[in-house]
């Protein structure tokens, strides 16, 4: 005897085809974002080590491990590196996730040594840095299970 199915309403859908996405997604957007404006307030904080060489925040220049001048370069760059980055990574695909992880690593590092310059906000990117860096390695991929991708 073969069963015969005795409701007319369609199968339901396996969710367990869909990997589950937390609220996390929405974070790693919030990264991508925030990745975005700490680059551009890092280079504009190069651009202003640049220009003026006299500007500091501690007066003590003993403990700068570069000059201003290369240090406003060093900003410059990396803050360009971390907004191209922070596009990638709003795009959600795996290479731009990757590369904003390994972009937000570096700045993390050039925050940490330039903390006898700017010492509060090296440690607010830093605490900043830390947190997208978390959504980027941990739940990253689900920003791109969100769109449908």
């Amino acid at each position: 005897m073969t069963a015969v199915p005795t409701s007319s309403a369609p199968p339901s859908p396996r969710t367990s085809d869909r990997p589950e996405v937390s609220g996390w997604a929405g974070w790693v957007a919030f990264g991508g974002i925030m990745m975005i404006i700490i680059g551009a307030l890092n280079a504009i904080y190069g651009a202003v080590a640049i220009f003026n060489d006299d500007w500091a925040v501690w007066s003590n220049r003993a403990i700068v491990y570069l000059d201003l001048t290369q240090w406003g370069w060093v900003h410059l760059a990396v803050g360009g590196l971390v907004m191209i980055a922070g596009f990638g990574v709003l795009s959600g695909n795996g290479v731009g996730r990757a590369a904003g992880a390994v972009v937000v690593a570096v700045s993390m590092i050039v925050s940490f040594v330039a903390l006898p310059i700017y010492p509060l906000w090296s440690l607010v990117v830093l605490t900043l840095e830390a947190l997208v860096l978390y959504a980027l390695v941990a739940h990253g991929g689900e920003l791109s299970s969100a769109r449908g991708a």
